[in-house]
C-alpha cells in the first residue's frame, strides 16, 4: 500500500473542535484536503463560515456548527449535524481549548472553572458522545485529544492550564484502554510553541526569544509541523496505535529533562 493510499481520509466524517482559528482551522483544512468531510465547530460563526468558503474553494467539504464546547445540548447538536450532514463522525479532533496567566494564589475560582471545563471536562464528554455513537454504529473511529508539553511539564502562572492538559493525556490512556477492543482508537498529541494567531505578537518579544533559545531545533513550532502526527492518528497508517501522546516540540522537553 502506498503512503497516499494509507492516509487516504475519502469517506470519513470528521468533526473539529475549536475550529475557528489557529490549530483548529488548520486542522480542518488538512483533514479536508486528506479527502474527509469536514464538521467545523466553535463559538465564533463567523469564522467558521470563511473557513468553509476556504474549503469548498479547494474542493473539500465541510459544514460549520456553531457551539460552546462547555454545553452538552449544542454538542449533540453538533453530532447530529455532523450525522444529517455526512454520517456517523469517524475522527473527532478535541482540539478547543482556553490559556490563562496568573499564578496559583492569585487564580479565582471562576477562572480554573473555566479553564478546566474546557481543557478537560469537554475533552471527556465530546470523546463520550463520539464514542457512543461510533460504538451505536459500529464504524469504529479515531480520537485525537490536543493535550501539550505543560501536561508533562510545568512554568509559573499556568497551573489550571497545566492541570488540564496532564488529565488529558491521562483521560487518552483511560478511553483507550476501554475502547481499543471495539475498534476505537484514542491518542493525543502533545505540541510545544507552535506559532499562531494568538502568540505571535508574545512569540515576538524578548520573552520569546529566550524561549526560543531554549528550543533544541532553534526555532518555534509552525502549524504544518503537527500535520504528520494528524495524519497518522486519524488515519489507517496508525491503524495500531492507541492510548499515545505524541510529543511534537522541537527536542524542549528532552532539553528540559536533561
Amino acid at each position: 500500500m502506498s503512503a497516499a493510499e494509507i492516509f487516504n481520509l475519502h469517506g470519513k466524517v470528521a468533526l473539529v473542535t475549536g475550529a475557528s482559528s489557529g490549530l483548529g482551522a488548520h486542522f480542518a483544512q488538512v483533514l479536508a484536503a486528506s479527502g474527509a468531510s469536514v464538521v467545523l465547530v466553535a463559538r465564533r460563526a463567523e469564522r467558521l463560515t470563511s473557513l468553509q468558503a476556504q474549503i469548498a474553494k479547494s474542493g473539500g467539504k465541510a459544514i460549520t456548527v456553531s457551539a460552546d464546547v462547555r454545553d452538552r445540548n449544542a454538542m449533540a447538536g453538533a453530532f447530529d449535524a455532523a450525522e444529517k450532514a455526512f454520517g456517523t463522525v469517524t475522527i473527532l479532533v478535541n482540539n478547543a481549548g482556553v490559556a490563562h496567566a496568573a499564578r496559583a494564589v492569585e487564580l479565582a475560582e471562576e477562572e480554573w472553572r473555566r479553564v478546566l471545563s474546557t481543557d478537560l471536562d469537554a475533552v471527556f464528554f465530546w470523546a463520550q458522545e463520539a464514542a457512543r455513537r461510533m460504538l451505536a454504529a459500529k464504524s469504529g473511529g479515531s480520537i485525537v485529544n490536543i493535550a501539550s508539553v505543560l501536561g508533562f511539564g510545568v512554568d509559573k502562572g499556568v497551573a489550571a492550564y497545566a492541570t488540564a492538559k496532564a488529565g488529558v493525556i491521562q483521560l487518552t490512556k483511560a478511553l483507550a484502554l476501554e475502547l481499543a477492543f471495539k475498534g476505537i482508537r484514542v491518542n493525543a498529541i502533545a505540541p510545544g510553541w507552535i506559532v499562531t494567531e494568538m502568540n505571535r505578537d508574545y512569540l515576538a518579544t524578548e520573552r520569546g526569544a529566550a524561549i526560543k533559545r531554549d528550543i533544541p531545533v532553534g526555532r518555534f513550532g509552525e502549524e504544518r509541523d503537527l500535520d504528520g502526527p494528524l495524519l497518522l492518528l486519524a488515519s489507517d497508517a496508525g491503524r495500531f496505535v492507541t492510548g499515545a501522546t505524541i510529543v511534537a516540540d522541537g527536542g524542549q522537553m528532552i532539553a528540559l529533562r536533561g
